[in-house]
């Protein structure tokens, strides 16, 4: 610490960083990584493992169960977002929903309420030229009947059916991508790359420019999260199969929600570890990475002990151990500063994320310091097949702190199928969800349930006003976008 400090301190003299911004020497074996220039002077280093298996074609493989996704989506000019899931058995229901001072209103029921002190016509039971009594109605409920439908700015209709299907490793067109977030490294997923590997998936991990062993180019440019995008882009398209599943964490989760938008079709699952909400990415103008690079080097040692501090649920030696053979907060400051004033993201808003009809399964370290549980239950709200699962032992590093945990409950998810069902239910009734502002408090969802009982043990059903039509009721338990 002393020496980063007096670094740091020749640094302020200097104008210059003493952090070469140059990828890092690999500590681990050739075998089983690649280097992939995504563009000319842009390389990335990616660990790609592909099992010695034997090849099993199964029947029925690929095949799963069916879900309908049906959504309509509105956005109105108060910034309000109303989304409708519906059902094939009836039709939807129509809702008038208020948040805070701002109202959107829907169509209500045929009956109209009678004016304040006006009469109503007599029923056919009634003597004729008697007049029923009549209760005034409040002048406050009259208006909210008599108010008109307000048309939307915007509405987008989703209908499709989605085939999910059992992934497991014996199937050869499956594979698993691994994308880390900032400061981190491929080798923050060590354990799950050994745990998948061995049961025979195909796993792909590249570290993001500028961190592990990629090259690290010292324009901010470079840093840009449509330019890292691109770079994941590449990457998937290079090793994509026919089911792919996607594993993000922290910022990573941005590129696999942009893949699964961008490609519905080999997308087959995502899972999102400490991703935070559906909320479009901007870099914050009061922040301490909006300080000068020197400055930041100097302040290095600090931002490794807070990190150590927010990141884990406990600061152990085994916790320190984590951080520093696993490179989970491992770069230069000229990238760690290019990496957060790069998050600009506006596209990936809450209706960006309620498009998407990828089955997603979110992780949350229930000591997570850096994301708010509430923000992983908004976007359970907003997806279509969300799940959440809070594991309480973790934090925001939650696959490092848990392994055993994540590796069986991500491997539950990828061997999780909706039973088959030719008609949803007629007795379910169909709804629509209305979504609040981030401040407010928000509900988890149902989703499809796993016929198998190891499943149900470790994900029960969530509560928010949201149906799916599987057939079945769905299961996933949940509680946890700073991007870090």
């Amino acid at each position: 610490m002393l020496t980063s400090f007096v670094d740091g301190i020749f640094c302020c003299f200097t104008g210059k960083s003493t952090n070469v911004v140059v990828p890092i020497e690999s500590s681990e074996p050739t075998d089983g990584f690649e280097f992939v220039e995504v563009k000319p002077g842009r390389v990335l280093r990616v660990r790609h493992i592909i099992p010695d298996r034997p090849v099993v074609e199964e029947p029925g493989t690929g095949e799963g169960g069916s879900v309908s996704c049906k959504r309509k989506i509105s956005v109105y000019r108060n910034g309000q977002l109303l989304i409708e899931n519906v059902n094939e058995a009836t039709h939807p229901e129509l809702v008038r929903y208020q948040n805070g001072d701002s109202t959107v209103d829907m169509e209500v029921s045929n009956c109209e309420a009678p004016a304040a002190g006006q009469a109503t016509e007599p029923t056919p039971g009634s003597a004729a030229g008697q007049a029923t009594d009549t209760k005034p109605v409040p002048q406050q409920e009259q208006q909210q009947v008599q108010r008109r439908r307000r048309k939307p700015k915007r509405s987008i209709v989703i209908d499709c059916e989605r085939k999910i299907a059992c992934c497991k490793g014996t199937h050869p067109d499956v594979a698993l991508f691994f994308i880390h977030g900032v400061g981190g490294s491929l080798d923050i997923w060590g354990s799950q790359l050994d745990y998948f590997s061995q049961l025979g998936y195909e796993v792909i991990a590249p570290d993001l420019v500028g961190h592990g062993a990629s090259s690290a180019p010292q324009i901010p440019a470079a840093y840009t999260f449509y330019a890292l995008a691109e770079d994941v882009r590449i990457i998937f398209k290079r090793y994509a199969k026919r089911r792919n599943i996607l594993v993000g964490h922290s910022y990573g989760v941005s590129f696999c929600t942009f893949l699964a938008h961008e490609y519905p079709e080999q997308v087959h699952k995502v899972v999102m570890i400490n991703g935070g909400g559906p909320t479009a990415l901007e870099p914050s103008l009061c922040s301490v990475f909006n300080l000068p690079t020197c400055v930041l080097n100097f302040l290095s040692p600090c931002l490794t002990w807070s990190f150590l501090m927010a990141g884990f649920a406990h600061q152990g030696t085994r916790e320190k151990k984590l951080l520093k053979e696993n490179n989970a907060f491992n770069v230069s400051s000229f990238v760690l500063r290019s990496m957060m004033n790069g998050q600009y993201w506006p596209e990936g808003d809450e209706v960006y994320h309620a498009e998407i009809t990828v089955p997603v399964l979110l992780v949350h370290g229930m000591y997570d310091k850096f994301v708010p549980v509430q923000e992983d239950q908004r976007m359970a709200e907003i997806l279509l097949l969300g799940f959440l699962k809070v594991i309480d032992d973790g934090s925001h590093m939650v696959m490092m702190e848990c392994p055993d945990v994540v590796n069986t409950l991500l491997h539950e998810f990828f061997l999780w199928q909706p039973a088959t069902a030719s008609k949803p239910k007629q007795e379910a009734a169909p709804t629509k969800t209305t979504t609040k502002s981030p401040e407010d408090t928000t509900r988890p969802k149902t989703a499809p349930k796993s016929p198998s009982k190891s499943q149900q043990d470790l994900i029960r059903p969530t509560t928010a006003p949201k149906t799916i039509n599987t057939g079945t009721e769905a299961s996933v338990d949940i509680r946890s976008k700073g991007k870090k």
